[in-house]
């Protein structure tokens, strides 16, 4: 048997409605013991969550990914139609999983990548420090600490003078 578990959802049209969750499927409003409106646009799909993307492997992600494209694809048509407003809802919910989705994609190739060229000489640009471009021509401070050969000879000829001072 399949475990409820009871979480409160704020809402413009119920401020404390208690919603009983069963898997990922929002089952009834038990104000109304009836599913209403609001929690209706909740039922196709819950909202993906980052760490449970950083799991999967590159393929599921990426199908994952194409999912979501198609059904942004459906919810548009439905808007134009003049589809119900819980689709209108689902639109904004739907951009973001696509985001997050993008997101772990990017930063787990990137991460990657990292591992890839962690011991070479040179590193693509993209996986340079970015700081500021200033501070990135900036010297090192073993190219500071070096002196001309001109300079080494004007120390060696004219050291600097030590003067006794009264006290």
């Amino acid at each position: 048997m399949e475990s409820s578990v009871y979480s409160r959802r704020a809402t413009d049209a119920h401020r404390s409605s208690i919603v009983c969750l069963v898997g990922l499927r929002f089952l009834e409003c038990l104000d109304h013991h009836r599913l209403c409106r609001v929690h209706r646009r909740f039922l196709i799909m819950a909202k993906i969550k980052a760490y449970e993307l950083r799991s999967s492997k590159k393929d599921a992600m990426l199908k994952k990914l194409e999912e979501l494209k198609n059904e942004l694809g459906q919810l548009r048509v439905a808007k134009v139609t003049g589809g119900a407003q819980s689709k209108l809802a689902k639109i904004k919910v739907v951009r973001k999983s696509i985001a997050r989705v993008l997101t772990v994609y990017n930063q787990t190739q990137k991460s990657k990548l990292r591992e890839v060229y962690a011991d070479r000489k040179y590193l693509p640009t993209d996986l340079r420090v970015k700081k500021t471009r200033a501070i990135r021509r900036q010297l090192s401070d073993d190219e500071k600490s070096k002196k001309t050969a001109k300079s080494l000879k004007a120390i060696r000829n004219f050291p600097n003078r030590r003067f006794a001072v009264k006290a």
